[in-house]
């Protein structure tokens, strides 16, 4: 009866939160498809190679969201109302000090980082313009990504999942309007996607006042030890976020050198379906972490673990049929953002989606396993994972990869590594298992 119950709170929190990861990696996938449409293969060059600065952003606001809403659930399980409400607090402190930093790349630097990111004179200006309106809009996201872990873990999941969609379907709505009516290019795209996690914001404030359970803000002075937990627990998340913009500038860099714009233009468009996909992974991960972690706080620890099983095979399947459907409908795929009917950029694109995306096969898996480690406080496996994923492996197998089979090599590279990851990742669970019997 009891891992029934459990059970059924897992397939909740799963269903609502691969909803909302779904509708924030579509504000990408939005801008993707609009600006294809609007502003041609050189518009979603800009793009990506903007895309990894957005990540940077995303991966600070996940940090400080799953880390202080992690030791926030802790806290609730045992108990310790003022300690929850401190968590909440120093979350906030760090997050109102990290969005001055952002504020200010995007005031004083923004032309300096459309440079280091490789933007070229056909492209830099749209590139420049994406950096700095979302580096100015950084405080929206973070706090976005706080008040939505805050909120799930709390017991509201619906809540987060609804103002998440409330959010991005504005700025899919806001991308066509700014884009296409108002003739606003770029700008309009990235202002688009900036003005979704404030309507989120709202939506989320204007629920929580005529709420009677609220996430209740208590002014303290900042705790090392709080801010500390905050960083460690959430640091797996920001890796796994901010991964994808590393990936991307390696890429980048790499097929400007072997395709040009071109090629940066298909890849454009499988980074970001592969940031939609890795949002189902994600949206496992984050709707197990909540259940996992207060069994963990109850000393539960064989509930943990049999929500972390569930969490794997619910990824393997998922991971399965997505990729049945990209391999089979590849060329259609890439034709949706192919506006200009470039047969080069359509070739590349195909082919490309279904060579890079094998990976998920393997990529789900070692996500939850990471969120696993995270949720039970193994943080040193959760580090482990995520940094050969996310830096480590990728990036080495990407240079060595692509010089020995050209721009099928980065493609594989992809895949290459998670294998290699979840090798390690199955090892290292299997010695926590063995050093701690309870898990058994």
């Amino acid at each position: 009866m009891e891992k029934r119950e459990y059970s059924q709170q897992f397939k909740n929190y799963i269903m609502i939160n691969v909803i909302a990861m779904l509708g924030i990696s579509c504000c990408i996938l939005a801008d993707t498809f609009f600006i294809s449409k609007g502003l041609g293969a050189d518009g979603v060059a800009a793009l990506n190679l903007a895309i990894p600065i957005f990540s940077l952003i995303n991966a600070s606001g996940l940090m400080l969201g799953m880390g202080g809403a992690t030791k926030y659930s802790i806290y609730n399980a045992q108990n310790e109302k003022e300690l929850s409400k401190k968590i909440f607090t120093n979350t906030i402190y760090i997050a109102a000090t990290v969005s001055v930093v952002f504020i200010l790349l995007g005031l004083l630097f923004s032309n300096n980082i459309s440079y280091l990111l490789g933007a070229n004179a056909e492209v830099f200006d749209m590139t420049n313009i994406y950096l700095k309106v979302a580096l100015l809009f950084a405080p929206a996201f973070i706090m976005n990504h706080i008040f939505m872990c805050f909120i799930r873990n709390d017991g509201n999941p619906k809540l987060a999942m609804t103002a998440s969609l409330i959010g991005n379907f504005s700025n899919i709505f806001l991308d066509w309007l700014f884009i296409f009516p108002f003739g606003m290019g770029m700008f309009g795209a990235i202002f688009a996607t900036g003005l979704a996690p404030v309507i989120s914001i709202l939506f989320m404030l204007s629920q929580t006042i005529k709420s009677s359970k609220k996430i209740e803000f208590e002014v303290v002075n900042p705790q090392r030890s709080m801010i500390r937990n905050v960083f460690t627990l959430g640091f797996p998340s920001f890796v796994v976020e901010i991964s994808s913009g590393i990936v991307i500038v390696i890429f980048n860099i790499l097929i400007l050198n072997i395709s040009g714009n071109v090629g940066v233009a298909a890849y454009g468009i499988i980074a970001n379906l592969s940031l939609v996909v890795i949002a189902v992974f994600t949206g496992i991960a984050q709707g197990m972490q909540p259940i996992t972690s207060k069994a963990y706080g109850e000393g539960k620890i064989h509930i943990s673990k049999y929500i972390f099983k569930k969490a794997v095979i619910i990824s393997g399947i998922a991971a399965l049929g997505i990729y049945i459907v990209v391999f089979l409908f590849a060329d259609s795929i890439a034709s949706v953002f192919n506006n200009e009917n470039n047969q080069v950029l359509q070739g590349i694109a195909t082919n490309g989606l279904r060579l890079y995306f094998i990976g998920i096969l393997f990529a789900g898996i070692n996500i939850v396993m990471s969120m696993f480690c995270t949720s039970i406080e193994k943080i040193i496996p959760a580090h482990v994972i995520t940094l050969l994923r996310g830096i480590i492996v990728i990036v080495p197998s990407a240079i060595i990869l692509s010089k020995l089979l050209g721009l099928n090599g980065v493609w594989i590279a992809f895949p290459t590594t998670e294998i290699i990851v979840l090798v390690i990742g199955i090892c290292m669970y299997k010695k926590i298992i063995a050093k701690n019997k309870n898990l058994s």
